[in-house]
C-alpha cells in the first residue's frame, strides 16, 4: 500500500499536528486570508478532511494594516491538546507590528474563543506543558527564546530565556518542544523557508535543557538536491495509536527551468519516522510514500476539487481577502447562485469582493458562468497577491482577459458570441517541459464542445512565489467590482 504527497496539496503552509484518542487534527497558516488557520481532522494522517478555521470571526482576527502586504496577517500556528481543550496560538502581524495571541476550542470544529493576547515578542510561537503544570511557550525572533505563561490570562512569567537555536543556520524558527519516554526534545526549523530550508532537533532531560543538538542534524533537508520536493522544514511530530511516529512538514513542487517555480503555494507532506539511539529519524520523503496505515483509509469528502452549485452554505475552505464577505456574497439572495456586491473597490484595491478556494491541483480547469446585473466587470481569476494574479471577466458587451505582475498588465478583449457566457481557466503542463516555466495558464470562453477559446496565455512563473514573492500560493475564485453579479456555478477540477 502507497500514499501520494502532498497529504494536503495547495497551499497549505506550516503545519502542525496533535492527536486525540484515534484521531489526528491538523492546523495551517493563512496569512491575510479570511477565514483563519483551516483546522483538518483524520483518522490515518493521509486523508485528511477540513472541519473548519479557528479564526472565524471579526472579534478573533483583524487583518487591518495588511492591506499592501499579502503575506502579513497570521502566521504559523500550534495546535495542540491538553487539559481537555484544544489549544491554537499564532502570531498576526500588522503594519510590520507582531501580535501573539491563543485561542481554545472543546471541540476542534469549533467554536474557537476570542484571543487571548500573549505580550511576547517574534513569531512562530509554541506551546507546551511539562509534568507540574507549567506552560511554556518559544517563539523566533532571529534565535529561540523560551517564556513562561498563564495560559488563562496570557501573562508573560519572568524573564524570557534564550535556549537552542539550532545548528547555525539562518533563519531558526517554528520551534516545537514534546516529550518522549522522560526526555525533552526541542524541534525547530532553519535555513530559511526557501531551498535551504531544514528541520533539527536537540534533547535534555528537561524543558529548559540543557540541550544536546542531534549529531545527524539538520535531520531533515532536501537542499543542493534534484528531488521533486523542495523547500522541506517547519515540521511537528506526533504519535499514532500504534506506536508509530510520523512527522508533518512544508515542503514545495518547483517545476521548470532555473531556478524553478512553485505556484501553489507550500504544501503540507507526510513522512514516518523512526527512532534510532533515542533520535528521531524520518525516512526518505518523496511524492509516492509506502504506507502502513495507522488508521482506516478512507476517502476524503469535501474538500478536493470539483464543482458546486451554490445550493447550500459555503463549506469552511471558502476564502475571502482580509475580512469576510458577510451580506457582500450570498447564497440565498438568488437559491442555487453565488450573488456578489462588488461595491466601489477595485480588483487590485484593499479589499475586493473575491471569494475563492485554494488551488490543489497542478493541472486543472476552471469554469464559471456570470450574470453580470449592473458590475462594472465580473469573472474569475487565478491570484498570488494584489500585484501578480490573472483573470478572465465579462465588462460590458467584453470578455476581457487581463494579467497583472507587478506595475505591468497585459489584457486582450473580445465580444463573445450569443447566449451564456461560460469564463473558463485552464492550467496545463509547459510545452518546453524542463526548458520552460513551471505551466501555463490560458483565460478564455469555454466552447460548447467544453475546449477554451483563449484569449491570453500566460507563463506560469509570473504567478509563482519566485515571481511575487511572499509566503503564499495560488487562490482560485470568483469577484465581482462596482455593484452586483451572479454566478450560477463553480467548478475546479484537475486538468
Amino acid at each position: 500500500m502507497t500514499y501520494r504527497n502532498p497529504v494536503i496539496p495547495g497551499f497549505h503552509p506550516d503545519p502542525s499536528v496533535c492527536r486525540v484518542g484515534d484521531e489526528f487534527f491538523l492546523a495551517v497558516s493563512s496569512f491575510t486570508y479570511f477565514p483563519g488557520v483551516p483546522i483538518f481532522r483524520s483518522t490515518n494522517l493521509v486523508d485528511w478532511v477540513q472541519i473548519g478555521n479557528a479564526l472565524d470571526r471579526p472579534s478573533q482576527l483583524d487583518l487591518s494594516g495588511t492591506e499592501t502586504m499579502t503575506s502579513g496577517g497570521v502566521f504559523a500556528p500550534t495546535l495542540r491538546h491538553h487539559d481537555g481543550r484544544f489549544w491554537m496560538i499564532t502570531t498576526v502581524m500588522r503594519e510590520m507590528q507582531l501580535q501573539n495571541f491563543l485561542v481554545t476550542a472543546e471541540d476542534a470544529a469549533g467554536p474557537w474563543s476570542d484571543p487571548v493576547t500573549i505580550d511576547l515578542p517574534g513569531i512562530d510561537p509554541d506551546i507546551a506543558w511539562d509534568d507540574d503544570g507549567t506552560c511554556w511557550v518559544h517563539g523566533a525572533l532571529g534565535e529561540i527564546r523560551r517564556f513562561r505563561i498563564d495560559p488563562a490570562t496570557g501573562e508573560v512569567l519572568g524573564e524570557s530565556e534564550r535556549t537552542w537555536s539550532g545548528s547555525g543556520l539562518q533563519f531558526p524558527e517554528a520551534p516545537h518542544l514534546f516529550q518522549r519516554k522522560g526526555t525533552w526534545y526541542l524541534l525547530i526549523a532553519e535555513g530559511g523557508t526557501e531551498r535551504g530550508h531544514a528541520a533539527s532537533i536537540a534533547r535534555g532531560p528537561s524543558p529548559t535543557g540543557p540541550w544536546e543538538g542531534c549529531p545527524a542534524n539538520p535531520i531533515i533537508s532536501h537542499r543542493s538536491t534534484d528531488r521533486p520536493i523542495q523547500n522541506t522544514g517547519h515540521a511537528d511530530l506526533v504519535e499514532a495509536p500504534d506506536g508509530t511516529w510520523w512527522m508533518v512538514l512544508l515542503g514545495t513542487r518547483p517545476r521548470g527551468y532555473t531556478p524553478g517555480w512553485h505556484g501553489l503555494g507550500r504544501e503540507t507532506f507526510l513522512v514516518p519516522v523512526d527512532w534510532v539511539d533515542g533520535w528521531p529519524v524520518p525516512r526518505d520523503l518523496a511524492i509516492d510514500m509506502p504506507y502502513e496505515p495507522p488508521g482506516p483509509q478512507v476517502a476524503s469528502p469535501g474538500a478536493g476539487p470539483g464543482r458546486y452549485a451554490f445550493d447550500g452554505p459555503l463549506g469552511p475552505e471558502w476564502v475571502s481577502v482580509r475580512r469576510p464577505l458577510g451580506a457582500a456574497a450570498s447564497v440565498t439572495e438568488r437559491p442555487g447562485r453565488l450573488t456578489l456586491h462588488g461595491g466601489d473597490d477595485d480588483l487590485d484595491g484593499p479589499y475586493p469582493t473575491f471569494l475563492g478556494r485554494r488551488v490543489q491541483a497542478q493541472a486543472c480547469r476552471v469554469r464559471a458562468s456570470a450574470d453580470v446585473t449592473d458590475a462594472r466587470e465580473a469573472g474569475v481569476v487565478v491570484r498570488m497577491d494584489e500585484a501578480h494574479h490573472a483573470e478572465v471577466a465579462v465588462v460590458g458587451d467584453e470578455v476581457v482577459a487581463r494579467l497583472r505582475v507587478g506595475p505591468l498588465e497585459r489584457s486582450v478583449s473580445k465580444v463573445p458570441g450569443p447566449g451564456p457566457v461560460v469564463l473558463g481557466i485552464d492550467v496545463v503542463e509547459h510545452p518546453d517541459g524542463f526548458l520552460g516555466g513551471p505551466d501555463l495558464v490560458r483565460l478564455g470562453i469555454e466552447q460548447p464542445d467544453g475546449s477554451l477559446d483563449v484569449l491570453l496565455e500566460v507563463d506560469g512563473r509570473y504567478l509563482s512565489t519566485e515571481v511575487a514573492g511572499g509566503f503564499v500560493g495560488r487562490v482560485v475564485g470568483l469577484y465581482a467590482v462596482g455593484g452586483t453579479a451572479t454566478f450560477d456555478g463553480f467548478a475546479m477540477m484537475p486538468g
